[in-house]
């Protein structure tokens, strides 16, 4: 007698489980980011959340947890696009004047930049409103206040050293100048001041900073 070799097929073969994702993670955050960086944690709602992902309120507390999660990630993303944005500006050997000239530049382009109209700086604009409720969150705008001041000082620091700035000159206390100033242009570009008016408003720190009259 001949016997069959193949292994007798199921009748009814398993079901893959699940559903792929429609969606890209990184994609919707994006997307969710851009949306707290218009509106704000409060103002912006799951509905509206869902809208501009994609994604059903399920798939949504599935990918990031709920919308406080979600707006932290977004802030976190935020945060590491803007780094990313400048490490590369403070990193570089050039004159102070230069480097403050091209590190303020680079913030107006992201304050600015917006389908809608300039958004401004998440920082200063929505999670500083958030910070006074929620300890995470004001944690994380202490952590990047300081780490914008520390980059300013070490940039100061440098430049004293090599002579550009006088003796007297404290890279603290300019790196906070400096700090303040990226602060204001921020929430001047959210009130659609106009970028010429801007630049002029960072022309005057610079000087103020490093001297009118000095050219490094």
């Amino acid at each position: 007698m001949v016997q069959n070799s193949k292994p007798p097929v199921a009748a009814n073969p398993p079901k893959r489980r699940g559903r792929p994702r429609a969606y890209e993670p990184e994609i919707a955050l994006g997307k969710a980011l851009d949306l707290f960086r218009e509106q704000g944690f409060a103002a912006t709602s799951l509905d509206d959340l869902s809208e501009a992902t994609g994604m059903n309120r399920p798939s949504l507390y599935g990918a990031f947890g709920d919308k406080r999660e979600l707006y932290i990630k977004s802030y976190q993303r935020y945060r590491e696009e803007a780094r990313a944005a400048m490490v590369e500006i403070f990193r570089q050997e050039m004159p102070v004047r230069q480097r403050l000239e091209r590190i303020f530049a680079s913030a107006l382009n992201i304050y600015l930049s917006g389908e809608a109209g300039p958004r401004g700086c998440f920082t200063v604009v929505t999670a500083a409103s958030e910070a006074v409720g929620d300890p995470e969150i004001r944690a994380m705008v202490l952590d990047g206040l300081n780490e914008l001041d520390k980059a300013f000082a070490s940039c100061f620091r440098k430049a004293k050293e090599k002579g550009e700035l006088p003796e007297s000159a404290d890279p603290a206390v300019l790196a906070q100048v400096a700090s303040a100033t990226v602060h204001t242009i921020a929430i001047r570009s959210r009130a659609r001041v106009p970028r010429k008016d801007l630049e002029a408003i960072v022309k005057g720190a610079i000087d103020v900073m490093v001297g009118a009259g000095v050219k490094t």
